[in-house]
């Protein structure tokens, strides 16, 4: 689809529209002010996908790139207010990482953007490897407390009280899991100087950025199809209390813009095999 895309074929961007505007105005009419006109928003996010075309790297899925874009155009409106980091509801406008007193130059930023990006990526590979084997293990749970430790960012005895744990037994899984990620990224950081590694020791700069990662690759959030399953009831546990969990209490807008998608797809096929069955049976009725 996206070679059609680049070659100029109006039918695959057809396509590519209509699969995934549902979702992004779902997300755009939960996160927009009531200034804005969603619809717009979303036009405007594939206008700015066609235009950055050139540049896509494919190291993310569409799904993920364009709702990058749809929350970086809803930070530009935003801009200017005190939006909290810490919640998959909230935006994070902010960005990460402080500058220095001095004047920096241009070698100074370009450095930096580089071995921010180095650390990012192996940050993300390693937080996806950690929650992917979670998931194969249907360790869900567990997949909650991560949530809840390093996006959420909740304190340990809250966390203890919501999954039925000792506050101490989630402070072990936390010092394991970073134990485990600090191994994984290690072959990584050992290339970059002291002052550019991860900031493991810094719990406000390590949590920042764990946020940034969440926001931006979404390791735990479950494929669309997993919500599809949820939204047919068909998911056994315990995936149907994680998706329960991840959407309603820990509130993921990205997950909840694509239910309210896939439940409004649901209610118009409904609507479409009703009228396809009558149509069928018209005939019946017509002859008594």
């Amino acid at each position: 689809m996206l070679e059609q895309i680049r070659s100029g074929s109006g039918e695959a961007w057809s396509q590519f529209v209509e699969k995934y505007q549902g979702r992004l105005i779902a997300f755009a009419r939960r996160r927009a002010p009531r200034s804005s006109d969603p619809e717009d928003l979303v036009q405007d996010v594939f206008l700015r996908f066609l235009r950055g075309l050139g540049g896509f790297r494919e190291q993310a899925t569409f799904e993920t790139y364009l709702f990058v874009i749809l929350r970086r155009r809803l930070a530009e409106i935003h801009r200017g207010r005190r939006i909290s980091a810490c919640s998959l509801s909230e935006l994070d406008v902010d960005g990460m990482g402080t500058l220095p007193a001095a004047d920096p130059t241009a070698s100074w930023y370009i450095r930096q953007d580089e071995h921010r990006d180095a650390a990012r990526t192996a940050l993300e590979n390693a937080l996806q490897s950690l929650i992917g084997s979670m998931q194969e293990r249907l360790d869900l749970r567990n997949v909650q407390i991560v949530e809840l430790l390093f996006y959420a960012q909740w304190p340990n005895p809250r966390i203890a009280e919501n999954v039925g744990l000792e506050a101490v037994q989630i402070a072990q899984l936390k010092h394991r899991w970073l134990k485990e990620l600090r191994g994984a990224v290690a072959p990584t950081m050992s290339t970059l100087g002291e002052e550019d590694a991860i900031p493991w020791n810094s719990p406000d700069a390590l949590d920042s950025l764990l946020t940034e990662i969440w926001e931006n690759r979404r390791p735990s959030c479950p494929k669309r199809s997993t919500v599809g399953g949820y939204v047919l009831d068909t998911l056994d546990d315990p995936w149907r209390s994680y998706i329960d969990f991840h959407i309603n209490q820990l509130g993921c807008s990205f997950c909840r813009a694509n239910l309210e998608d896939l439940q409004e797809q649901t209610r118009h096929d409904a609507v479409a095999l009703r009228h396809r069955i009558l149509q069928s049976t018209v005939g019946f009725f017509k002859e008594r």
